[in-house]
């Protein structure tokens, strides 16, 4: 039996020097240039970021979900989280570790399922780290709900031609092409009649319509697009995958993405229980410091709790994945992370900002960034709701109904069963008597 709770020595000293590397040189980087990850790197920027790229390639940590011919290390789901968890303290972690989203999830895709020429003009400079782009799914009647999508992608002679409206279509304002999600055969049912489509943002008739902001944001700098194809016209060679694969793909390009979302957000869930701590251990009120308050106690000991019950259980996911290497038979478990997810950076984060007081509440500190964020991993990629039906429908599919008019865990007829069992033990223990 083999059952250790240990990383390999020579992928935590990887794992250190990422965790140093992470706090004293990308962190940093949060309070220079806040929310300037998505957009091209240009004078002091790139002067400051490039090096650290850089030092992260030298290090073998460069885009490590890809395979080494992709110039990643094909680290698995495991590997790929416990590096994760270390990245989700620094927005601009993913962006120098060559792994933020959506780029992972498209570059996994176009690694997996992009033609050669495909990866030669897409999938090269994005890894890279010389363009961005963009997964362009959600529509504004339907959500993430593909059953409800309308945009259309027509053959015409050789090329395709889409119509329709986008909605969240996450950093479409700087990306430099989208995967876009088209019905393609209105004929067939939808998780068989969508196809995905490779789109140069410059090409005619994409129109931005507006770039979405989130909470807390100015007007200007929303960075989820409201975008209208009209009458986009393609060549045949930009069908990404086969037609009518689009719902498979896209099942193994949020896999792997929820296990990495997941634990992010451990590293903010983290973040927030150490910011909790310090302010306990450092605020003095009604004649003693904070950590020595039952309430806050308790807070500090629910969220410890918290944290870890999560952690343990993505990384179980994630092991799953990779033991299996099919998403679908992890998928109740994917799911489940999912639900998870929000609550627990939520209840942390809330419990941080009581902590702090009106301080917590305001642009001087990080909890209400955190707390917001809970609520848009409740979201992104399909929402909890959607998620627990998942979870429920598969724990289900593990039992059957009760057999004849009252449940099989009913006491009466256990007893009965159970003293027929021994009826020969107990006739002669009555006749002992």
């Amino acid at each position: 039996m083999s059952w250790d709770f240990s990383t390999e020595p020579e992928f935590q000293a990887k794992l250190d020097w990422a965790d140093t590397f992470v706090r004293e040189e990308v962190e940093p980087l949060d309070l220079v240039w806040p929310g300037l990850q998505f957009t091209a790197l240009e004078g002091a920027r790139r002067e400051a970021i490039a090096p650290l790229k850089e030092e992260v390639r030298r290090q073998g940590l460069w885009a490590t979900h890809l395979g080494p011919e992709l110039g990643g290390q094909g680290h698995g789901q495991l590997q790929l989280s416990l590096l994760n968890e270390i990245l989700g303290r620094a927005s601009w972690a993913p962006i120098v570790f060559g792994c933020q989203a959506p780029d992972t999830g498209n570059a996994e895709i176009l690694a997996h399922y992009g033609t050669q020429e495909q990866k030669e003009r897409y999938l090269r400079p994005l890894l890279a780290g010389e363009i961005f782009s963009c997964y362009s799914m959600t529509e504004p009647q339907g959500g993430s709900d593909p059953t409800e999508f309308t945009t259309r992608a027509v053959r015409d002679g050789d090329d395709w031609v889409i119509n329709g409206w986008k909605y969240f279509s996450s950093n479409a304002r700087t990306a430099s092409f989208y995967i876009v999600m088209a019905v393609s055969d209105p004929d067939v049912e939808p998780h068989k009649g969508m196809s995905m489509f490779l789109v140069p943002a410059d090409t005619p008739g994409v129109e931005i319509v507006r770039s979405t902001g989130l909470f807390g944001d100015t007007e200007d700098e929303g960075t989820h697009a409201l975008v209208h194809y009209q009458d986009v016209r393609v060549p045949a060679d930009a069908l990404f995958g086969d037609e009518g694969q689009a719902f498979v793909m896209a099942q193994t390009r949020l896999g792997g993405g929820r296990i990495h979302h997941a634990m992010r957000t451990i590293g903010q869930a983290r973040k927030a229980l150490d910011i909790m701590c310090e302010r306990a251990l450092s605020r003095h009120t009604k004649g003693s410091r904070l950590a020595d308050k039952q309430f806050v106690q308790g807070y500090i000991a629910d969220s410890y709790a918290q944290l870890q019950q999560f952690r343990l259980f993505v990384l179980y996911t994630a092991w799953s994945i990779d033991k299996h290497q099919n998403y679908l038979k992890v998928r109740k478990d994917i799911a489940a992370v999912k639900v998870v997810m929000p609550q627990v950076l939520h209840d942390i984060a809330f419990r941080a900002v009581q902590v702090h007081g009106a301080l917590g509440t305001s642009n001087e500190m990080p909890l209400m960034r955190f707390l917001h964020g809970s609520m848009v991993m409740g979201i992104a990629d399909g929402p909890t709701e959607v998620h627990k039906v998942t979870v429920a429908r598969q724990v289900l599919r593990d039992y059957k109904p009760a057999e004849g008019l009252w449940p099989s865990s009913h006491l009466p007829g256990r007893t009965e069963a159970a003293r027929a069992k021994y009826a020969h033990l107990l006739e002669l223990e009555v006749g002992n008597l």
